[in-house]
């Protein structure tokens, strides 16, 4: 079996190693996708922790807002960073993995643009990303490979507690009104709530408070959410792993300490998705509860083993290696 676990650290993980560590450990991973791991340090101490390898989509030694990584038990063959359209910093790591049955499988960590307080909550330039990723994955349709990461969009059929997004909106409202200067990564008002709505500020407690107008709230705000970037990608043939395996639960996992919606998810092609034998969520571990770590929960597959081995060549990837660093762990 090959575990697989996906998780957004929030703004490269600052100040909690010990509590993402502690969460990741507690699934026993074979493969790590993270993202916003902006601190190259922080991503090599959590692999040392976890007695892992590591890859990231941009440079091993500098910070940059935005990048992605992936950690392995498993030998790491080779890695690309492919850069959307919209973007300076890579978003998608492609990365070769070897099983420990001697298949190869691909792997894509990604970080879709968030911009929800932009026209039906960003999701048209989220579409344009998707379609990155669509392009670059066309030529794998034959291969074993998975999506993963947080896409910030909620996909088609599923809920929307935008009430409880409220909730936890104005209490980050508060905690940036005491220390403006401190950038805690959470999202606030007016990262979120559209102008037009903003003239709603003065009486958004009362909203949050009222059971009527709370359930208005998670009305309109379910049908404002578009979700054409997630459909594009079920429309291209990926297998939403969690969503298969879990038809009746909502899944939510941002933001952690009031859960209001999916938006991280593990996405199977066709040939991987045979293989799928469980998905799910994790909400504490090792004594620790998911919301002392980051503010998204982590989302973990598991695929069963292949039926015989074969010994395929490597998926022609070219390796992205800044630096000379490739054992880390």
């Amino acid at each position: 079996m090959t575990r697989i676990l996906s998780y957004n650290i929030l703004t490269g993980g600052e100040r909690r190693i010990h509590q993402l560590t502690n969460i990741i450990s507690s699934a026993q991973p074979d493969i790590v996708g993270l993202v916003e791991a902006n601190n190259p340090r922080i991503v090599e101490q959590i692999a040392q922790n976890l007695g892992m390898h590591f890859r990231m989509s941009e440079n091993y030694t500098q910070y940059y807002k935005g990048q992605v990584a992936l950690l392995s038990r498993l030998p790491i063959v080779e890695t690309r960073a492919h850069y959307f359209a919209n973007r300076r910093i890579s978003s998608l790591l492609e990365a070769c993995i070897e099983e420990e049955d001697g298949h190869k499988l691909l792997i894509y960590v990604t970080h879709l643009t968030a911009a929800f307080s932009q026209s039906r909550g960003g999701d048209g330039q989220r579409r344009r990303e998707v379609q990155d990723i669509l392009r670059i994955t066309a030529c794998k349709k034959a291969t074993p490979h998975l999506v993963m990461g947080d896409f910030n969009a909620i996909a088609p059929g599923d809920r929307l507690q935008a009430s409880s997004l409220l909730r936890y909106l104005l209490i980050m409202d508060q905690k940036y009104r005491r220390n403006p200067h401190r950038d805690l990564g959470h999202p606030n008002l007016n990262s979120v709530i559209p102008k037009p709505l903003r003239f709603l500020y003065p009486w958004m407690k009362t909203i949050s408070r009222n059971k009527f107008l709370s359930a208005l709230v998670d009305k309109t705000g379910s049908l404002y959410a578009s979700r054409r970037s997630i459909h594009l990608l079920r429309k291209a043939g990926y297998i939403d792993c969690f969503r298969v395996k879990n038809p009746n639960d909502p899944g939510f996992t941002c933001p952690a300490g009031s859960l209001a919606g999916r938006i991280d998810y593990i996405f199977a092609s066709p040939e991987l998705a045979e293989r799928l034998s469980a998905c799910y969520r994790i909400t504490e571990g090792n004594g620790l509860r998911s919301e002392e770590a980051s503010d998204h929960l982590p989302v973990v597959a598991e695929f069963a083993e292949h039926a015989k081995v074969a010994n395929r060549p490597a998926y022609e990837l070219s390796t992205h290696r800044p630096v000379d660093r490739v054992d880390n762990a």
